[in-house]
């Protein structure tokens, strides 16, 4: 537990400098006293590194990271610096993000929508053991553990498809236009139809009706 009047450390990963920046001007703004920014990184090789050297009490983690993810930043840590936390501030709201990021051993999971003043607070329930999630996911976490979600089936066909497939994948599957795809992922039509095709091609499902049934099922959109 983190002692009273004893500012939280905290090391930032994202690999946008000018989100890592946003961070910690409104934790700087939101947690004056309460949490102290000590390190950021940008890759999963950094990540290492400054967590090994700072010993933070609680690292703000991205899912998606140049190197291995978020996930991988934590299992080469987890014997080097076994009493820091992981808190996942990720963009992402889908389900295997979700449990796969708390089955690699974070204590929560909230998105970039949160507020200056809940990232505080979150930090340091989280720097104090508690597990901290944003409302609609902890709906995953609890169904994965009840077995509504069969975490082996989605973890077993996501890992089919690359990160861009993913991307595009979900997008499709919410009810995006192929132009509206190609403009969110900034990539040309013709390279939103080749990544469809791959994705129908590896889940062998024949349209994207399907997709979005196949999505919905699996809490992925």
């Amino acid at each position: 537990m983190n002692q009273p009047g004893v500012p939280v450390r905290v090391v930032v990963v994202d690999d946008h400098a000018m989100f890592r920046s946003g961070v910690r001007a409104e934790l700087a703004a939101s947690g004056a006293g309460q949490v102290d920014v000590v390190a950021e990184a940008a890759d999963v090789d950094e990540a290492v590194a400054a967590v090994e050297a700072q010993r933070p009490d609680v690292v703000l983690l991205d899912v998606h990271l140049p190197g291995g993810g978020g996930a991988e930043v934590m299992r080469r840590t987890a014997t080097s610096v076994p009493g820091t936390r992981f808190l996942a501030l990720s963009v992402s709201d889908a389900a295997e993000d979700v449990i796969g990021t708390i089955r690699g051993g974070a204590r929560g999971y909230v998105t970039k929508t949160i507020t200056g003043p809940e990232l505080v607070r979150a930090i340091g329930r989280v720097a104090d053991g508690d597990a901290v999630f944003s409302p609609r996911l902890a709906g995953f976490v609890l169904d994965a553990f009840a077995g509504t979600i069969d975490v082996a089936a989605v973890d077993e066909d996501l890992d089919r498809l690359t990160e861009r497939e993913r991307e595009v994948m979900r997008l499709i599957a919410r009810g995006y236009a192929y132009k509206e795809v190609a403009k969110e992922l900034f990539i040309s039509i013709k390279t939103v139809e080749t990544h469809m095709s791959n994705v129908l091609r590896k889940l062998q499902l024949s349209s994207r009706h399907e997709l979005t049934r196949w999505a919905s099922d699996r809490r992925l959109l």
